[in-house]
């Protein structure tokens, strides 16, 4: 999990950027989840300048080239200047006109997207075509904003974050400035609210003893009028594996290209930007680890009977489909996918279908925003070997109580920034989804296990910090975990997480007192040595087995593993599948290869 600390300081409303970078990974490391690298991304944009091109001329060598003059603020120092102090680059960019701000690489400087090459490239000023070249002026490619060399990155009031002035360092544009942390994703495997960046900022002010407050529009659903009757029908009839189906139309849609800030935003925690619409699901997904498909609505009404139609489903075995990577698959009988009511167009949890895709001719979509079965998804990438940022999110077990939070938001900025208006919206789900998980503890309870001496005030202030609801009655704390915390469950829970936002450096360190009279004997395990004594002395040997074993071992023995026998669904190997009613299919499994290792070491002894 790449965290931007730039862009957990935008959803946070405590200032955690006043914290030092080398402060933040030291407390990650030790209160949050390991750090597997770190990225200054400030350092790429030492000694760029915002400026402002004056003029621009054709070179007069060159078709393709222009001549152009800027205007640096007159902050540069060592480059030369014309006697109206502005300094002179020929640029190649088709879109380069005068009156236009944008990113000037002096000489000097290191070209932003070759900082972590083998060769960085370094400007200086050079003649091109008998004329000299301060330096460039910069695409977004080159700046490593996002992958685009067409053209200049032109810097505009209305997509930076501040209004562009000639002499202003670039690094203070576009939150670039940025301190990117990568986070250990195995170290977060019961945190799924730690693979979004709200999540991460909540425990980065949580472990600072911050109190952290989650943006209000996480905290309740943004209330919508529906302003579009598109016809659209979804449902949901296996609710134990998609325990709740989110869907709603947005229509007015006209493709285009999110903002600068977007983009750049998206590219620094490693998200290629496409659209404004995917781009969209992307950042909602980001924030709160909630990931989001969008549907092209009238590609999804050609693959319907009637109404356009969609809803989860097990897939029909022998099923093709073909996905947004360009891959066709082949579907078995447990694979969940999303589908019409004539077939397949997305594997659910994983990646969308190519026949639905959202493109440039795109007028309305239908945005999908489910939770489902962990086990379902995870068993499904490992079959077709697909891993998108989708199944890492889903294979970890997500709330299903933010599903309407984040649909709300993600409807929101499309209709807000892009002028389209949201339509009919379906939520089915499980009733039980609505039950928050309540568990009651004592500050003695949880002193016994850390070694601490913590009172219930600041118990309940460690908690609050987190958003993590605690309330004190006679000594009693009741505790009542937040929808995004999937993993509070039990009283030793509680215990885990004070020690952690405590910080267990904190703690004493004591050895705890032990007796030194002997343990009683255990008559359970004198007895099962005098068997085994007896039996060995009696020329028996001893046989240690799984209690699992494949299903043909069992048909071996007589008995059918369909009707008598446990299936383990997660088995650690396809051989240990079912759980043994007797020892019987083990030893014969044992039986056999000796019996050929006797025979062999027979044979050896005859030669």
């Amino acid at each position: 999990m790449k965290v931007s600390l730039n862009i957990a300081q935008q959803q946070a409303t405590v200032d955690l950027r006043s914290i030092s970078n080398d402060e933040h990974v030291k407390r990650i490391g030790a209160q949050l989840g390991a750090v597997e690298a770190t990225e200054d991304w400030a350092i790429k944009y030492k000694g760029i300048i915002v400026v402002r091109v004056v003029s621009c001329d054709k070179h007069p060598n060159a078709d393709k080239l222009n001549v152009c003059r800027i205007d640096d603020g007159q902050v540069a120092e060592g480059v030369d200047r014309g006697e109206d102090g502005l300094i002179q680059v020929v640029c190649g960019a088709p879109n380069v006109a005068a009156d236009m701000f944008v990113a000037w690489i002096p000489p000097g400087a290191t070209v932003p997207s070759s900082v972590d090459t083998a060769d960085p490239f370094v400007l200086s000023a050079r003649e091109l075509r008998g004329v000299i070249s301060n330096g460039m002026l910069a695409s977004p490619s080159e700046l490593a904003l996002y992958d685009n060399h067409d053209g200049l990155l032109e810097i505009i009031e209305t997509e930076a974050s501040k209004p562009p002035r000639a002499g202003d360092a670039f690094s203070s544009y576009f939150g670039v400035d940025d301190f990117i942390i990568d986070c250990e994703n195995k170290m977060f495997t019961h945190r799924p609210d730690c693979f979004g960046v709200i999540g991460v900022a909540r425990e980065l002010a949580g472990i600072n003893c911050i109190a952290f407050k989650s943006p209000d529009w996480y905290l309740e659903t943004l209330q919508q009028e529906q302003d579009s009757n598109l016809p659209f029908i979804a449902s949901n009839d296996i609710q134990d594996l998609v325990p709740r189906f989110m869907a709603q139309v947005v229509d007015g849609i006209s493709i285009k290209q999110s903002p600068t800030q977007m983009k750049a935003n998206l590219n620094r925690v490693g998200i290629r930007p496409i659209n404004h619409i995917v781009d969209q699901t992307n950042w909602l997904m980001y924030l709160t680890a909630q990931p989001t498909h969008a549907f092209d609505y009238h590609k999804i009404k050609s693959l319907s009977d009637g109404d356009p139609t969609i809803f989860p489903r097990m897939a029909e075995e022998g099923e093709q489909l073909t996905l947004l990577n360009g891959k066709t698959i082949t579907l078995t009988k447990d694979d969940l996918v999303i589908a019409t009511n004539t077939k397949a167009v997305a594997l659910a949890g994983i990646m969308g279908g190519a026949e639905t895709e959202v493109d440039e001719n795109t007028t309305a979509i239908i945005i999908e925003c489910a939770t489902f079965n962990m086990y379902a998804v995870r068993r499904s990438a490992m079959r077709h070997g697909i891993f998108t940022d989708a199944v890492t999110r889903f294979n970890k077990g997500q709330s299903p109580l933010q599903n309407d939070k984040v649909l709300a938001k993600l409807v929101s900025n499309i209709c807000s920034e892009f002028d389209s208006k949201p339509g009919i919206r379906f939520d089915i789900h499980d009733k039980t989804i609505s039950t928050k998980k309540i568990v009651t503890t004592t500050p003695e309870f949880i002193n016994s296990r850390l070694g601490s001496e913590l009172n219930s005030d600041a118990i309940i202030s460690l908690l609050g910090n987190v958003e993590i609801e605690t309330s004190e009655e006679n000594g009693t704390l009741t505790v009542t975990a937040p929808f995004w915390r999937t993993d509070l469950e039990y009283p030793e829970d509680i215990v885990e997480e004070i020690g952690r936002l405590h910080g267990y450096d904190t703690l004493p360190v004591q050895l705890p007192l032990r007796t030194t009279q002997p343990a009683a004997r255990n008559i359970m395990l004198d007895q099962k040595h005098t068997y085994r004594q007896l039996l060995s002395s009696l020329g028996a040997n001893e046989v240690l087995t799984y209690s699992f074993v494949h299903g043909d071992l069992m048909r071996k023995t007589g008995t059918d593993p369909e009707k008598w026998a446990y299936h383990i669904r997660n088995a650690i190997s396809p051989d240990l599948q079912y759980y043994r009613t007797s020892i019987i299919p083990s030893l014969l499994e044992k039986v056999h290869p000796n019996t050929k290792s006797d025979i062999v070491r027979s044979d050896d002894n005859e030669f």
